[in-house]
């Protein structure tokens, strides 16, 4: 800090701004010996060491945003309306509020690290977290310390105005196009025609003809069309190289800005004192045909991102009910506003809703991070991200699901800190040395020709500035991810991130949980044994069921069917353990025979899994399942084996040891009677010896496992049985081809280098002619952004091939 606040200016005679840059036209406005451009710039800096965060001038020179431009006292005051409010609050329990504003000026590290801090500012600030590409900042605020308002007017008092648009309070904004970049590339393709046109006189020697007047008029037409693709079309690589030089970073679009400038330069020389047309066709080319390649690249990478939020495969169900009073399960995205849904134990509430019927015990740590529960009363709104805890829920939806909120949260760094995912790729910093190296080769080639044939520096410096680019090699690994990220939500496993696949590739441990996960929730054998239940208990026994949604209890809810609704109370229950309740008057305890505490009752482990029943502290019977196994779970197992070390570590009892033994084999370590807490010390003890686990659980009782483990995957039969912890979803119906799915998931590596190679391929050989003198600007234009779709190509295809073989398996097997 020490460090920070003694460093003095440079004693030029052009003074800059400490905390902007921009050039101050007095010296009279300072502050602890550093000087600023405005009183504007001076209060930010003082804001900031005031708050012990000069650390911010550490990061990168003069990374603040101008503040000579004064915004109106008031102009916020909008945010303190209900109404206008609400568009902006993506979540709210009353105190807690979620909030997400766009932020236009971000561009630098910097930039990043205040936005970060915001909480030091503002004591409300509970959490800030920066979307860079997207350019947005989500806050987290408490209502009473805080307020939306007074978050605005300090991000604007620290240069970072939000962008309010009221249309957040009716709709959310579609995507559109750039339209800048779009008008921008017409410029720069009618320029470029017309010059060529125009051009003719050059191309055909009209001057040694000796129509010279002719040659004249048109060389200046061609440089009154090249002006704007100079000054407007081609600017966006001007700003870009030169806050790469305020920041002391050679940034790709140097050599660009350089090759356009010295172009251009050159053809103005020529044209003015009558020595040659000019280059003025290369120069508008070169402009038009990079605009091209960016806008081809940005709109692929907007359609990956589009798709990975909104639109991307999410199995997940919940039971709507119909007019008639009958459940129907439906996946979320077909849930409408006005739909009744209902909510069982420990399932996620997908939809901002009203509560209906029900006690409502709301874990928002989905959103929060806090899982202390909140009551909530008939009537209120509960927000989407909500786990119920306790018995079920009926809610009347009044806002669609939003995929792209619930993967927001499903990203949220509250549910699993990972080192690695916090690491810079490598890939970036090659950017900065590739520039050096382009640059380094320029200089000698144009050294080169200098003493050999002068006529050939200008198109091998320009060519050789154009043509070699990192943009490809740099793209690889987002096209990759991306796109295998969709293919694999398509073919029923969706991954939470990047990150989480990439951790895929170092698996060696992958540990199965057996109920509901290897077995067919629907599917296997329900028996009752014991006291002859009557009608009143076998509905009371089937509502109580219903309120949980454990496999077992579905299964055992689906024999007892109910014809009316009844009243529970006092609900409560253990993961893997049991349930308990009252029902019409009835005190019923459902579970694991340590868990109804019956004495002189012998547990059998012969005939499957055990549910003992209780009824007002009598015990009745027990209902025993016999599972089924899911199709095609041989030969997965056979497939796994090869390349990972299975074990299965269950909650239940050893019944079936023997059948999963014909299924895993004789050695395979079998693990049961584990409780929740058992299976997550017992993948931290695999953790200790080296192991890299992949842990494949319900999504529920498997929650701490599933968060500990390196990849944690839910098996999901469309039901709402997810948990935040969990890395990725497998749909039950594609579980048979999972072994491909993760051989699919591993192939990104490979993928990633293949065009690592065709990228430095073509830029050897880009280069190899370029130095030569032999390669025309306007061609290395046109070749740059064809190395960019050539990897978008070869990323796209690859990963879509390897998709495509993996679903004529799935096709074959049905």
């Amino acid at each position: 800090m020490a460090s920070i606040l003694e460093r003095k200016q440079p004693s030029t005679s052009i003074t800059a701004c400490f905390h902007c840059g921009d050039v101050c036209t007095t010296a009279t406005i300072k502050s602890a010996e550093k000087t600023f451009c405005c009183e504007g710039c001076k209060m930010v800096y003082e804001i900031l060491n005031e708050n012990s965060l000069c650390e911010y001038y550490d990061l990168d020179k003069n990374p603040g945003i101008t503040q000579k431009f004064k915004v109106r006292e008031g102009k916020f005051a909008v945010l303190d309306d209900d109404n206008v409010k609400k568009g902006f609050i993506s979540f709210s329990d009353g105190t807690t509020c979620h909030t997400q504003l766009y932020l236009p000026q971000m561009h630098c590290s910097s930039c990043v690290w205040l936005l970060e801090n915001l909480g030091r500012l503002d004591k409300g600030i509970l959490k800030s977290q920066v979307n860079f590409l997207k350019k947005t900042v989500s806050v987290v605020f408490d209502s009473e310390k805080t307020s939306l308002r007074k978050v605005a007017e300090l991000l604007t008092r620290i240069g970072y105005e939000p962008h309010i648009s009221l249309s957040n309070v009716s709709k959310k904004p579609k995507t559109k196009h750039n339209r800048t970049a779009i008008i921008k590339i017409g410029l720069a393709g009618f320029c470029f025609g017309n010059i060529m046109l125009l051009s003719f006189p050059e191309y055909f020697s009209i001057q040694a003809a000796g129509e010279t007047s002719l040659y004249k008029l048109f060389s200046f037409l061609n440089l009154g069309l090249a002006l704007p693709v100079f000054f407007y079309a081609a600017s966006e690589f001007f700003v870009s190289a030169y806050k790469g030089f305020r920041e002391r970073f050679l940034n790709i679009d140097a050599p660009i800005a350089l090759a356009i400038v010295i172009t251009f330069g050159r053809s103005v020389y020529e044209i003015l004192s009558q020595s040659g047309a000019g280059y003025l066709d290369s120069m508008s080319g070169i402009v038009f045909f990079m605009l091209i390649g960016r806008y081809f690249q940005n709109k692929t990478y907007d359609s990956l991102s589009f798709e990975r939020d909104f639109t991307a495969y999410f199995p997940l169900g919940i039971t709507v009910l119909n007019s008639d009073g009958t459940e129907k399960q439906v996946p979320v995205s077909d849930i409408k506003v006005g739909n009744r849904i209902k909510v069982y134990n420990e399932e996620i509430i997908p939809a901002d809703a009203i509560l209906f019927l029900g006690k409502a015990e709301i874990d928002y740590s989905f959103v929060t991070g806090e899982s202390a529960p909140v009551n909530k009363t008939i009537g209120e709104i509960i927000y989407a991200g909500g786990k119920q805890i306790g018995q079920a829920l009926e809610l009347e939806v009044v806002k669609e699901v939003s995929h792209s909120y619930l993967t927001q949260l499903w990203n949220n760094e509250a549910f699993k800190e990972n080192a690695e995912e916090k690491k810079v790729s490598f890939v970036h910093a090659l950017s900065r040395y590739f520039t050096y190296a382009l640059f380094s080769i320029a200089l000698a080639a144009s050294i080169y020709w200098y003493f050999n044939d002068t006529s050939k520096i200008l198109d091998a410096v320009t060519s050789v500035l154009i043509v070699a680019c990192p943009c490809a090699l740099l793209l690889s690994a987002t096209f990759t991810n991306g796109n295998m990220l969709s293919m694999l939500g398509k073919l029923g496993l969706y991954v939470k991130n990047a990150n989480a696949l990439e951790r895929m590739k170092d698996i060696d441990t992958i540990v199965f949980d057996k109920t509901g996960t290897i077995t067919r929730q629907n599917e296997s054998k329900v028996n009752y044994q014991g006291k002859e239940l009557n009608a009143e208990q076998k509905e009371a026994l089937g509502y109580l069921f219903r309120q949980s949604s454990h496999p077992l209890s579905r299964l055992i809810a689906l024999e007892l069917p109910i014809t009316t609704k009844q009243l529970v109370s006092d609900y409560s229950e253990e993961k893997g353990r049991g349930l308990h309740g009252s029902v019409n008057s009835l005190d019923i305890k459902a579970g694991s025979l340590e868990y109804v505490d019956v004495k002189n009752v012998r547990e059998d482990v012969e005939h499957g899994s055990r549910v003992y029943v209780v009824i007002d502290n009598v015990f009745y019977g027990y209902f025993t399942i016999q599972n089924k196994y899911r199709n095609g779970l041989k030969a997965l197992i056979s497939n796994l084996k090869s390349k990972f070390t299975l074990l299965v570590l269950s909650g239940d009892n050893n019944s079936e040891e023997e059948k999963l033994r014909n299924f895993f084999g004789d050695r395979a370590t079998m693990i049961f009677n584990q409780k929740p807490e058992d299976k997550l010390q017992f993948i931290k003890k695999l953790q200790a010896e080296g192991r890299k686990v992949m842990m494949i659980g319900d999504g529920l009782n498997d929650a701490g496992a599933l968060a500990q483990s390196d990849v944690g995957i839910a098996v999901s039969d469309n039901t709402n049985n997810f948990s935040p912890a969990c890395d990725a979803i497998l749909a039950g119906d594609h579980f048979y081809a999972f072994h491909k799915l993760i051989a699919y998931a591993r192939a990104q590596k490979t993928i990633i280098l293949g065009s690592f190679i065709i990228s430095i391929m073509y830029n050897i050989v880009g280069l190899y002619f370029a130095v030569q003198g032999d390669l025309e600007p306007v061609i290395a234009a046109i070749l740059m952004p064809v190395s960019s779709v050539s990897i978008v190509l070869f990323t796209v295809g690859m990963s879509s091939l390897l998709a495509l073989r993996v679903k004529k398996h799935d096709n074959h097997h049905i």
